[in-house]
């Protein structure tokens, strides 16, 4: 059995948060195919409990702790150092010792890195094919914070901006392939490393329909009575926190004003102290970690993905979609998903037009279903599928251009 070398800035294990669905699936699909060494980071103490599983799956493992004291200091090292904050995170000794291990020792036919932070761990090493996995691009993620700070932070943010920009190029140049969350990401990373445009491949993440199924029965986790719009995701993450700001601040209060049962619920692992605080606002409930977002889901009368810092697609967007929600998003939360005929909620930037949505169909009875979102999940974002074409970039297989473009979504559309 051939062996590969897989790399990544968290543990891919379980698919819990955006960033690990798409490599826990693509791990579970080397382990099918592949003698897999992995190589990753914790940043999440709850993630421990899950390594003995992975321990037992893999051919070989370093797992390497990076609590939050430790991030900072590293970032600040970097920042002193003149090199980009992400790479300097993962900027460690041990974990460097085990893959110059592994690639001596055992040969690996592969080398796949997921996240850009953790490609500096093999640059050197040339004679291994490597593929890199950016699932979206970072630098742009960092512009995009920049613009929305001032003073030191949004400094701090465009020179990361700039660093990442710098490191990008040089792995899409270096590495055999780099891959992205969508073909509409692709194809911006090309336009901004052209000389390595032709080894830029954009593939889709997918959906278990199994588990995101809205004909299973869930316990209602809201008070009886409860019209709830919902966010679910994890709100230690920068985007997310803007997101809800954004919709409490922007959105919420003209629906409060009108419907005074109604809740917007806010589910999510880690929220600080800036989130928590949106809980004192009237309607607004934060949650916290819990065991399955499905339920807030399933009996929810609208999912809320109001995210402007964006890039590539969002698994949330995807899942509320699964359960057959009607969702009310941004154009930057909707970015490389196929608008489809039958779908319910608004895809818009106006506080007024995602306000008028959310009041629709908080004043429905019964939450909404829409079949038509599961249906066009099923077509276009199919795991199976989807990691087969994954597959056949990291084996170097002729590349095969997309039959279609994704249509093109106006930023005023609701249905």
């Amino acid at each position: 059995m051939r062996s590969v070398l897989f790399l990544c800035h968290r543990l891919p294990w379980p698919p819990s948060k955006g960033d690990k669905i798409r490599s826990y699936h693509v791990l579970q699909r080397l382990l099918q195919r592949y003698r897999v060494y992995l190589g990753a980071f914790v940043d999440d103490p709850a993630d421990w409990q899950y390594l003995p599983a992975v321990e037992a799956a893999c051919a070989g493992v370093c797992v390497r702790p990076l609590p939050p004291w430790r991030a900072r200091w590293r970032a600040l090292a970097s920042l002193a150092g003149g090199k980009p904050l992400t790479v300097g995170i993962y900027r460690d000794r041990a974990m460097q010792r085990w893959v110059d291990a592994v690639i001596a020792e055992h040969h690996p036919e592969l080398i796949l890195c997921y996240s850009s932070g953790v490609a500096p761990l093999v640059m050197r090493h040339r004679e291994t094919r490597r593929v890199m996995d950016f699932v979206d691009a970072d630098s742009d993620k960092w512009r995009q914070y920049a613009q929305a700070r001032r003073g030191v932070a949004g400094m701090l943010y465009a020179r990361e901006a700039r660093k990442l920009t710098a490191l990008e190029h040089t792995v899409a140049v270096q590495f055999d392939a780099s891959l992205f969350v969508s073909e509409a990401e692709a194809a911006f990373f090309r336009s901004q490393v052209p000389d390595a445009a032709d080894k830029v491949y954009g593939i889709s993440n997918g959906v278990d329909g199994g588990y995101w199924n809205p004909q299973q029965a869930y316990a209602n986790p809201y008070p009886s009575g409860t019209h709830a719009v919902v966010f679910t995701g994890a709100m230690d993450y920068r985007a997310n926190v803007d997101a809800v700001t954004w919709f409490v601040r922007a959105v919420w209060p003209r629906v409060i004003s009108q419907r005074q049962e109604a809740r917007f619920y806010v589910v999510g692992s880690n929220p600080g102290a800036d989130v928590h605080a949106l809980g004192q606002t009237k309607g607004v409930v934060v949650t916290g970690r819990v065991d399955d977002v499905r339920p807030y889901l399933a009996h929810a009368h609208a999912v809320a993905a109001p995210l402007r810092i964006a890039r590539g697609i969002q698994n949330k967007v995807l899942e509320a979609l699964a359960m057959e929600k009607a969702v009310l998003a941004t154009p930057q939360a909707w970015e490389g998903i196929e608008d489809f005929a039958g779908r319910l909620g608004c895809i818009s930037a106006s506080p007024e037009v995602m306000s008028n949505e959310a009041l629709r169909w908080l004043g429905e009875p019964q939450p909404a279903r829409v079949s038509a979102a599961r249906a066009m999940l099923q077509a276009h974002f199919d795991w199976a599928r989807n990691l087969d074409a994954y597959e056949a970039v990291l084996r170097g297989a002729p590349r095969v251009e997309p039959t279609c473009a994704m249509p093109a979504v106006q930023v005023e559309a609701c249905t």
